[in-house]
């Protein structure tokens, strides 16, 4: 059995002493850290490596250096404490979002590489050539450039070309998501959706006062499309949410003949498909739904943030058939987009070098997947099993007993690392022995650390009844 190991490089052994002594100070005033000359005689190591290791620390907000004094913690800001009856998912994203706390919950390639520096240099330069004065009012539909830009986007791999009034932009995923369910999806409809799914998805479906029905997938990915087709005979189902080439979380891809009986029987019932494309750029040689689906009856929805970075977090939607209802409703709405921003992002999908970004995340994923894995195996490959993922940015894990991974989550919240269970990912109970696990992490960080303890939790942890 593993217990507490050191870590690979002597500058984590340096971080990892320094949160630890982080930790262990009041956070509502700044304290001197020893010299680094101290932390080296004390955990015997070189001056280069402390350095390394105190650098992290000043990257990632917790320490700052004084000239000539030394380095002292960082007062945070104080945070709203969360009510004693704050649910767990609420839980786990204020925590991953804390400083101090190791995240090994997130969903966010970008992390791995992102387009921030570049979409900001353009931008500016966009601001630089063009006069406030001369800039066009805000587009409650979204920039015509940016629209045109992921309109060809889209026809690329597309039979009947995509045209740019079927694009809409909006500031978020959650936005436009639930937009496009006010349009077209009347409340108290049905919605089917594959199981595990996203949180933000069934919240959204929830708040929009929709039924959902989930369909469990197995360890490949697919699901028994005989008890679909049944349930479909029997429930009049207005909507279906899927990923269009890769689940998320689980990482596996239906296969195309699967994809193609699916979308014949939302067909043959007048069914929406709603398709979450936010992943379907980093893994394009995979099947989607909408080269099977109804062209009358798909609408395809995706984020920026993914391939591009935090700096793009607008989210867009693409529909053939319902441009009147979905105009009328982004309208409404009046979304204010920063135009230079949008415009940037036109000119990165212009100058193919989005395409050169999804190539590169697509490389960066799949080596530190590869990473991931070898540490899984070696620290946890008696208490967790789960297969590389296909594509995407997370591993889906399952305890080799059934255990209650929220239990493991709350044991290693207490201890500053950041799982997401499998519970968060159905509203129907499913799951309640998995997890997820990212790969975009910072590396520079203890991760081996970390899955050591994640290891050491899920072998403590009560069984479910």
């Amino acid at each position: 059995m593993d217990t507490e190991q050191a870590p690979r490089f002597t500058y984590q052994k340096v971080h990892r002493y320094l949160s630890r002594w982080l930790d262990a100070r009041a956070p509502g005033q700044a304290h001197r850290l020893p010299s680094l000359r101290e932390v080296a005689r004390q955990l015997q190591v070189s001056l280069s490596s402390c350095k390394q290791g105190f650098a992290l620390l000043e990257s990632q907000g917790r320490i700052q250096a004084r000239p000539k004094v030394g380095y002292f913690s960082v007062v945070q800001a104080s945070t709203v404490p969360l009510p004693a009856t704050a649910n767990l998912l609420d839980r786990v994203f204020a925590s991953a979002r804390q400083p101090g706390m190791l995240a090994l919950s997130s969903d966010a390639p970008a992390m791995l590489g992102a387009l921030d520096g570049p979409l900001l240099l353009l931008e500016r330069e966009l601001q630089r050539r063009t006069p406030a004065a001369e800039l066009p009012p805000f587009q409650p539909l979204g920039e015509p450039q940016l629209r045109a830009a992921l309109a060809r986007d889209y026809s690329q791999a597309s039979s009947e070309p995509w045209q740019a009034d079927q694009v809409f932009i909006g500031p978020d995923l959650r936005s436009v998501f639930d937009l496009a369910l006010q349009a077209l999806i009347p409340a108290g409809s049905v919605a089917l959706v594959e199981s595990p799914c996203s949180w933000l998805i069934l919240g959204r479906l929830r708040a929009a006062g929709l039924q959902v029905i989930e369909a469990p997938l197995d360890g490949e990915g697919r699901m028994d499309l005989d008890a679909v087709a049944q349930m479909l005979e029997t429930t009049p189902v207005r909507v279906a949410v899927l990923s269009s080439r890769v689940n998320t979380p689980q990482g596996n891809a239906m296969p195309a003949a699967d994809k193609r009986r699916l979308c014949d029987l939302l067909a043959r019932r007048r069914v929406w498909l709603f398709e979450n494309d936010s992943y379907g750029g980093l893994c394009a040689d995979l099947p989607a739904y909408r080269e099977h689906a109804d062209p009358q009856r798909l609408l395809v929805f995706a984020s920026f943030d993914k391939c591009i970075g935090a700096e793009a977090p607008f989210a867009y939607l693409l529909c053939r058939s319902a441009t009147a209802p979905l105009a009328e409703a982004f309208f409404a709405r009046g979304f204010r987009l920063p135009t230079c921003r949008q415009r940037a992002i036109a000119g990165l999908y212009g100058s193919a070098r989005i395409d050169r970004q999804r190539t590169l995340l697509g490389r960066q994923l799949a080596a530190s997947a590869a990473r991931m894995a070898a540490l899984l195996k070696q620290h946890a490959g008696d208490c967790l099993q789960g297969a590389m993922p296909q594509a995407g940015a997370t591993f889906w894990l399952r305890a080799t007993r059934p255990v209650d991974m929220d239990a493991v989550c709350e044991k290693l919240l207490a201890e500053g690392i950041v799982i997401a269970p499998g519970s968060l990912f159905s509203q129907a109970g499913h799951w309640r022995d998995h997890l997820r696990l990212s790969v975009t992490v910072d590396w520079r960080q203890d991760i081996e650390g970390a899955l050591v303890r994640l290891a050491q939790a899920v072998r403590q942890a009560p069984q479910l009844p």
